[in-house]
């Protein structure tokens, strides 16, 4: 006798245009190739967890779902069991189309996120996560897994999130090292995807104070890509060389200009640019700009095993200045209550910036590298979605 089961798919193809479903017909059929073992309960899994209709609490209550078809014997079987291509993941998702700015350019973030496994004392290699929220007005540390995220950044405000890769530090990475490796990676499967070209925009990468953006920039000098990062508001950095004057005592010319103190703005001297725009809810935004200012490195930390001179790495900082106003946007005292609007303070916009909106530092290093080198993309050349059943 043959007995039929209904079951809710997760992609209905009256709902989506024909290309959008051609795409996900295309992707789930290419990472169904990825499940090496157990793939047809691993699969059912991945569209169990995409149908739950809230937060999934435990592996058993996927299997009472429409989408998962075997028993909860087969789901620990899948689970304890099941093999993932990983590197063949990685390629798919550099093929699928990313979303991007409007002058064409790729927007990358990538920051560590910890799974806390606090009551999991028998899982391997963990380590004291530095979290924030779990204790009021403290940050703590938790056992767990920390894992580096690279995602995609698109316009506008979504709560969607297009995750590229993922890597879990180990007790003896060098975070520094990890991230470059994890980034020249991929940076690397994406020209070859084509989803860079010859003469596109860099690849930009957003990162936050936690990075040490001057070691990458020089480690992945030879990818076409721009690093913008955080950095503290207590930092020294140094202007370009003055120009060389004839000393008849003769003597070395320098190799660095005068100090850019971050909080003493009598170092910094005239700013290369300078943008002012009003925004509705933080009153008018000013930026400041200064260009070709790098730090002077010293034989510590990342430089301890580099050969030869330390190089000068030189960027762009660039200051932001936001008028803080009440919540609403711009309104008379009288409209506040009978309260005089806020004074202006100095607030970032740093994705994944730490700070409270009433910190006392806006800046940021932006260091660029040109493509000297690397992969050749001549051979890049994405995959066309195609139909079929892709299920």
């Amino acid at each position: 006798m043959i007995t039929t089961k209904a079951v809710r798919v997760s992609l209905l193809p009256e709902a989506v245009p024909e290309e959008a479903f051609a795409e996900a017909s295309r992707f789930r059929n290419e990472l169904y190739s990825c499940l090496s073992v157990r793939g047809d309960e691993l699969f059912e899994l991945a569209d169990a967890v995409l149908c739950a209709p809230g937060a999934v609490h435990s592996a058993v209550e996927l299997t009472l779902l429409p989408e998962h078809r075997r028993g909860h014997g087969a789901m620990y079987d899948g689970i304890n069991q099941g093999r993932i291509e990983a590197d063949r993941l990685r390629q798919v998702l550099a093929g699928l189309p990313l979303p991007r700015f409007p002058d064409g350019r790729l927007v990358l973030a990538v920051d560590v996120s910890p799974w806390l496994r606090s009551d999991a004392p028998c899982s391997p290699d963990r380590l004291f996560c530095h979290v924030y929220g779990r204790a009021k007005t403290a940050s703590q540390f938790i056992p767990g897994w920390p894992y580096s995220f690279v995602a995609v950044l698109e316009m506008g405000a979504t709560s969607w999130t297009q995750i590229l890769d993922a890597v879990r530090f180990g007790p003896a990475d060098d975070a520094t090292a990890v991230t470059a490796a994890q980034l020249r990676d991929l940076v690397e499967r994406l020209i070859t995807a084509g989803q860079w070209q010859p003469g596109e925009p860099d690849i930009a990468i957003v990162t936050d104070a936690g990075y040490d953006v001057t070691c990458l920039a020089w480690v992945l000098r030879d990818l076409p890509i721009e690093l913008i990062g955080r950095i503290r508001g207590d930092r020294v950095m140094r202007l370009p060389k003055p120009p060389r004057v004839y000393d008849p005592k003769g003597g070395r010319q320098p190799k660095h200009g005068g100090e850019f103190i971050f909080g003493d703005p009598s170092t910094w001297g005239t700013e290369q640019a300078v943008t002012t725009t009003g925004t509705r809810l933080h009153g008018q935004a000013t930026a400041q700009a200064w260009d070709r200012l790098h730090p002077r490195l010293t034989r510590r930390a990342a430089w301890l095993d580099h050969n030869g001179p330390l190089p000068i790495i030189e960027g762009t900082v660039v200051r932001l200045v936001v008028q803080k106003l009440p919540s609403g946007g711009v309104k008379s005292p009288s409209g506040c209550g009978g309260r005089a609007p806020e004074p202006p303070r100095r607030t970032s916009i740093a994705a994944g910036s730490p700070s409270s909106a009433a910190s006392t530092s806006s800046t940021h290093f932006v260091c660029s590298s040109r493509h000297s080198g690397g992969p050749s993309p001549d051979s890049a050349a994405r995959k066309q979605p195609t139909g079929g059943p892709g299920w």
